[in-house]
């Protein structure tokens, strides 16, 4: 099948060309979804011109609106961490009063004693 080893660098070499065009081809395409100020004409004529000059046409727009990409992926980037950061403050803070809750209703209702509801607190505040 191989007829050297230069085949088989050259196989490999094209087979990663092919593939970092298809990251950029859908990173080209993920970018022209997500982008807000250009409107729907512009989106498709992008659109046509990635269906008949493929290659030319990612590079164009690299070249054109790279940056405004990155900062575009960037806010996302940025909005997502917040929103994980507020998901995680809003579940540990919740948790331990939970926690407390349940156990002074368990005391209130006698199934345990103040003991065990000081020691249910201690624990809960104690994050364990």
């Amino acid at each position: 099948m191989w007829s050297n080893i230069w085949d088989v660098i050259w196989f490999f070499f094209w087979a990663f060309a092919f593939i970092a065009y298809l990251m950029a081809l859908f990173s080209v395409i993920g970018d022209l979804v997500r982008d807000r100020s250009l409107n729907g004409w512009w989106k498709a004529i992008w659109i046509i011109f990635l269906v008949f000059l493929p290659f030319l046409t990612v590079l164009v727009y690299l070249i054109a609106r790279g940056r405004g990409m990155a900062e575009r992926q960037a806010t996302e980037a940025a909005k997502a961490q917040e929103a994980a950061n507020n998901y995680i403050r809003q579940v540990a803070s919740t948790a331990p009063a939970d926690e407390i809750t349940k156990a002074k209703a368990l005391l209130d209702s006698g199934a345990i004693t103040p003991e065990e509801y000081t020691a249910l607190k201690n624990r809960a505040l104690a994050g364990g």
